[in-house]
């Protein structure tokens, strides 16, 4: 048998990860999956703390899942959605229609999130053309926010890391404004920003609004009440139509099958992807209000204009139409209603006992844990310290203690949860365990043990 570690390190070109970590010796290679757990093939075991990437939501080694694949392959592997449909992508969006908020009716399929976001903006020029209003093309996201990696994605995208490289290739239609991050109820401040920037850029030339129900970038940031409500007024008021980009959020994420639920809001779209299989096949997509998709159809352009090979790929949508059912039967949203205030209290214990934890953040099954220098000292990292942390420290901590959580820096030195939904209370128990370890070792490393 060839070493599958040195055989990927020669041909495999690795996502966001940099070179002296892919070549490392004790490179992490996978090799199964079981409910909350994965093992590499070292026979180390590992709590899957992040659920693969926030997407495994029934967890791992779920053979039901895997049957309805291979007996769909066997009957029709594939056939493209151009003007013909077929029975796993009709009984998919029927079933995404039955759930989805207020009007939010048709969905047109992809296979992943940045391509969900693509055709949202494009779906959003597109509507505007059609109802005769060709100077639309803005379109206002926040900072920090992430909305993929292909190129009209990440133009949307606000982490600065993700953008610096390929800044002369990104449109210059987008204007970010502040995070909901640190704002209140009865100030809204970061609602307002959006109305001002509208205001600003001139409201005829901005298309769309898009957002995260809770943003993931700068650390599961919940947004105050009467936020979203908002937000749906201004985009109302100008006529701009509102995304809600829930590639993470949705599909149980935060207890509902969208997360624009949890917050009493109908957008005009919705993106989703992640979730929608359980990660068990690549599936994404964009879900429509009906009369936005009729004045397309109805004017002179008369068709959205945008199409991919794959979407509404028969395999996986009969996969999610399995998921989604799996979700209903096993009642995956009233579990996450029901543990979430034990894993919320659980990740505030660990605030309370380290000194070294500014706060918890989140709701549902997604929190983070922000590190600093030290909160009894209101002492925050310092230069040395973020580098060290982030530069892999936290990293390694993680590792140690067994537990796949993200390490995160997108606007501060955080901890990033997100477990498979089916995951019980013994298992957030684990997760706060593994976590005491994490933490025990980053502060004793803030101490100077290194």
């Amino acid at each position: 048998m060839s070493d599958l570690r040195a055989d990927a390190q020669a041909h495999v070109v690795p996502h966001f990860t940099k070179g002296a970590a892919w070549n490392s010796d004790d490179m992490m290679v996978m090799d199964r999956g079981e409910g909350c757990y994965v093992w590499d093939t070292d026979g180390n075991k590992y709590l899957d703390g992040l659920a693969g990437l926030f997407c495994t939501n029934l967890g791992h080694g779920r053979a039901d899942l895997a049957a309805v694949a291979a007996k769909q392959m066997e009957k029709l592997a594939f056939y493209p959605n151009w003007g013909t449909t077929h029975e796993p992508v009709t009984r998919a969006a029927t079933m995404i229609a039955e759930v989805a908020p207020g009007d939010l009716s048709d969905t047109f399929f992809v296979s992943s999130g940045s391509e969900a976001v693509e055709s949202a903006l494009k779906f959003a020029r597109n509507f505007h053309v059609a109802n005769g209003e060709d100077s639309r093309y803005k379109v206002i996201s926040r900072d920090w926010s992430y909305h993929g990696t292909t190129l009209a994605a990440l133009t949307v995208t606000g982490v600065p890391k993700f953008r610096k490289t390929f800044l002369p290739m990104l449109w210059d239609g987008v204007r970010n404004v502040p995070t909901t991050y640190g704002d209140t109820a009865d100030t809204l401040t970061s609602a307002a920003a959006v109305e001002e920037m509208i205001l600003a850029e001139g409201p005829e030339t901005v298309a769309l609004v898009i957002a995260e129900p809770v943003q993931n970038g700068r650390g599961c940031v919940v947004p105050p009440e009467g936020y979203w409500q908002e937000l749906r007024r201004i985009c109302d008021k100008y006529g701009v139509l509102l995304c809600a980009d829930e590639v993470i959020c949705s599909f149980g994420r935060l207890g509902r099958f969208f997360g624009s639920e949890r917050f009493g809001v109908v957008p005009d779209m919705i993106t989703f992807a992640k979730g929608v299989t359980s990660a068990y096949l690549p599936l994404g997509g964009v879900i429509v209000r009906r009369p936005l998709l009729e004045t397309i159809w109805d004017s002179e352009v008369a068709l959205y204009n945008h199409g991919s090979t794959f979407g509404g790929h028969p395999v996986s949508t009969a996969v999610a139409v399995a998921n989604m059912q799996a979700m209903h039967d096993e009642g995956i949203m009233e579990h996450v209603r029901a543990n979430e205030g034990y894993f919320a209290a659980g990740m505030e214990s660990l605030v309370e006992r380290f000194d070294v934890l500014r706060e918890k953040r989140g709701t549902g099954y997604f929190y983070a844990l922000e590190l600093m220098g030290s909160r009894a000292e209101d002492r925050d990292l310092n230069d040395e310290e973020v580098a060290g942390l982030q530069g892999g420290g936290l990293a390694r901590m993680v590792r140690d203690a067994g537990l796949l959580i993200r390490p995160d820096d997108r606007g501060a030195t955080m901890l990033t949860y997100s477990p498979p939904l089916v995951a019980d209370r013994e298992v957030i128990d684990d997760i706060i365990n593994r976590s005491e370890q994490v933490l025990t070792r980053a502060t004793a490393w803030l101490a100077g043990d290194r």
